[in-house]
């Protein structure tokens, strides 16, 4: 017998939803450049990546892809690795919305994107509107902390 279809989740809104609140991930990864198109498989689902796009390895283990020009806003290399580069790296700073969800569900990380895949108890994160990801609870408790909604208004 198998399981039904999580179902699937669109048109997420974050910034409306009184359950999300403002997370910052404060973590270093492990940082390749690709060389060429190709895909991976996170825990979450595919992930695919077009040349020069990171392919990141965090410090759980886990693995996804994010593009150059949306890597290079986010993380900054550690010496002694320079800039585009492969080596290890920093996130910045920057606050997104998350929320725990309660049962399994399915959402694409992007417009046509891949089809992520979130079990009861994993988190939706929000980037930007309809920029999204999806992060396993044990991940998700050892690489984010909570910010205060009043310090960042």
């Amino acid at each position: 017998m198998t399981s039904p279809t999580p179902p699937l989740l669109q048109n997420l809104d974050l910034r409306a939803d009184p359950q999300a609140a403002a997370y910052i991930k404060q973590e270093t990864v492990q940082v390749r450049f690709a060389v060429q198109a190709g895909e991976l498989i996170s825990r979450e689902g595919p992930n695919r990546y077009a040349c020069g796009d990171a392919i990141i390895t965090g410090s759980t283990g886990d693995s996804w892809s994010v593009s150059r020009v949306r890597f290079h806003a986010r993380y900054l290399p550690l010496a002694p690795t320079q800039a585009g580069q492969d080596g290890a790296y920093i996130n910045q700073p920057i606050p997104v919305l998350a929320r725990q969800m309660h049962h399994p569900f399915r959402m694409a990380r992007s417009a046509g994107g891949d089809l992520l895949h979130g079990n009861a108890g994993d988190w939706v994160l929000q980037y930007a509107p309809g920029d999204y990801g999806v992060v396993e609870q044990e991940r998700f408790a050892l690489v984010y902390r909570r910010i205060d909604n009043t310090a960042s208004q």
